[in-house]
């Protein structure tokens, strides 16, 4: 019966143990009072969301409160000398009228949500081979885009955009009312893009080594300047008369376009 007791007790204070090194989470948020410019950001794992606002807001829900002893009158600093000044694990600095934002732990980014004000110009580029997803929502301006590993999605955005990855696939959902030009581009991974049916564009798909697949849905007026009509390494088309440029291309994988 002794043996039983201190048995269960030692369970339980391995239990607490355990319990002690789990992360515990509380949103945090900082501020910046700009709802115009530019927002350069620099971050491996992000949600990009635009609100109708006048700040952008920042915050990071899944903060890691696990303290590490060896951390002790540390601080946080990346190779460009940057410091944590928003307590989120990232640096938020404004140059000439553009808000730039990096992130200072190269391996394991934070994961950061970004509430941006409609107006603003959206500018994104990560380069390291530990970036995750990026998504961006609700845009309703330019926006930017380049990463080198980074999965990056789009929902419900408006346009122009020029969106270039390497390695990483591209997922974009537009807006009814695409304002402008898009040129999206992946060399290794797939791009899949659903436009409206009712968008007036210049269609051009491209891959080396891909496949294009549409939706007939979206009755794109193929050109056919050579007498054949050729699906699988260019494909230029009109969508209702023609209009804004769309070009999407994905050099090895496949590219879907699909209707709205």
């Amino acid at each position: 019966m002794i043996r039983k007791t201190f048995f269960i007790v030692m369970s339980l204070c391995m239990i607490s143990l355990y319990g002690q090194k789990e992360s515990s989470t509380s949103e945090q948020t900082y501020k910046v009072a700009t709802n115009k410019g530019k927002l350069k950001i620099d971050l491996g794992r992000a949600t990009i969301e635009g609100y109708d606002g006048k700040e952008i807001i920042f915050s990071n829900s899944k903060i890691n409160r696990e303290v590490d002893d060896r951390a002790k009158g540390l601080r946080a600093i990346n190779a460009l000398g940057l410091e944590d000044n928003t307590g989120l694990g990232i640096n938020v600095v404004e140059k000439n009228g553009v808000i730039e934002v990096n992130q200072l732990r190269r391996i394991s980014p934070p994961d950061i949500k970004i509430l941006v004000p409609k107006g603003m110009i959206i500018s994104f580029s990560h380069e390291s081979q530990f970036g995750s997803k990026i998504t961006f929502k609700n845009i309703e301006n330019e926006i930017e885009a380049t990463s080198t590993y980074n999965n990056m999605i789009f929902e419900n955005v408006t346009g122009p955009t020029t969106i270039n990855s390497i390695y990483g696939n591209i997922d974009a959902k537009f807006n009814q009312n695409i304002k402008g030009a898009l040129s999206i581009v992946s060399i290794y991974g797939k791009v899949d893009i659903s436009i409206p049916k009712i968008a007036k564009a210049n269609v051009k798909i491209t891959t080396n080594y891909g496949e294009i697949l549409v939706d007939p849905k979206l009755g794109l007026k193929l050109e056919d300047s050579s007498g054949m009509i050729k699906y699988n390494d260019q494909l230029n088309a009109t969508l209702n008369g023609g209009g804004n440029s769309f070009n999407f291309r994905s050099d090895y994988e496949t590219v879907y376009l699909r209707a709205l």
